[in-house]
């Protein structure tokens, strides 16, 4: 069973789950867990591993149009080494100022592999969920897509300084709060654009027409792909770039509530009744999930 089958497993009997962040009487809190293995490639520093784990739970707020509030986190190593253990804190710390928000401490532990849990808390009275998305809307993203897979190939090269540069992402809390009546779905792009599109159709009932020459695809992607399908395949399939994928009904609205908060935004096509298709051609459900067989 990978991580999808096991949401879905868990979302019959918890009716919070299913979106980025779980909202309770306007509390958004969410969880992630990342593991040196899997999540941080050889070259990844303590520091940008503290970025990016505390990060990806405060992009989950974001995808929710929250207001980020604290993180914490559970460090867990083989060791404590008062270098490593203050860097990453200094990331946790880093990520979270750039949202108006608080690293508030945790946990430590030992485990045979670094491994790391976060979480993040926020408010908001309105979230904006996966199951909103109608016919006839637009469909968004934030930024530029590809960073991520810009940055893997980066630390395979040995070029670990541009890859901890570009694995140290600025979570859209601000653009999400932005979308705040104009988003009418909203999640992140962790598991990459294509399943974020396959994921709010399943939720939405409905699909999605894109167009891959309106893909905005982060400029560091150029250096390392081999051709136009490579191209596509970072900018769509990869994930873990934390960008916004976002329906909405006024998109010339929507892209100027987030272009006022200093990030882009891109219409990249429009919501149909069903399919999710690239220039005309489905584009497959393939991109990131925890447990998934290669």
């Amino acid at each position: 069973m990978d991580e999808r089958s096991a949401l879905a497993m868990l979302s019959t009997s918890l009716s919070a789950a299913g979106d980025d962040a779980a909202v309770v009487d306007g509390l958004a809190v969410t969880t992630d867990m990342l593991h040196e293995r899997s999540d941080f490639p050889a070259g990844t520093t303590r520091e940008t591993a503290g970025w990016r784990a505390v990060g990806a739970s405060l992009s989950d707020l974001a995808a929710m149009g929250a207001d980020a509030t604290c993180a914490v986190a559970v460090y867990a190593a083989p060791a404590f080494e008062e270098a490593a253990l203050a860097a990453f804190v200094r990331g946790a710390s880093e990520v979270c100022e750039l949202v108006d928000a608080e690293y508030v401490g945790g946990d430590l532990d030992h485990h045979s592999e670094f491994t790391t849990a976060t979480t993040a808390v926020g408010h908001v009275d309105e979230p904006i969920y996966r199951s909103g998305a109608t016919p006839g809307e637009a469909v968004c993203v934030t930024g530029a897509l590809g960073r991520t897979a810009a940055a893997l190939r980066r630390f395979a090269a040995g070029d670990a300084d541009a890859g901890n540069e570009l694995f140290r992402f600025t979570p859209r809390v601000a653009a999400g709060r932005a979308l705040r009546g104009h988003a009418s779905a909203m999640m992140d792009s962790s598991d990459g654009l294509a399943r974020s599109l396959h994921q709010l159709a399943e939720a939405s009932d409905c699909g999605f027409a894109v167009e891959w020459d309106r893909l905005p695809v982060h400029p560091a992607v150029d250096a390392v792909a081999d051709g136009e399908a490579d191209r596509r395949e970072c900018a769509a399939h990869v994930g873990e770039d934390f960008e916004l994928v976002f329906t909405t009904p006024d998109p010339a609205a929507a892209v100027a509530a987030v272009e006022a908060t200093g990030t882009d935004a891109t219409v990249i096509g429009d919501v149909t009744d069903d399919g999710v298709v690239a220039a005309g051609e489905p584009l497959p459900d393939r991109g990131y999930t925890h447990g998934e067989e290669e």
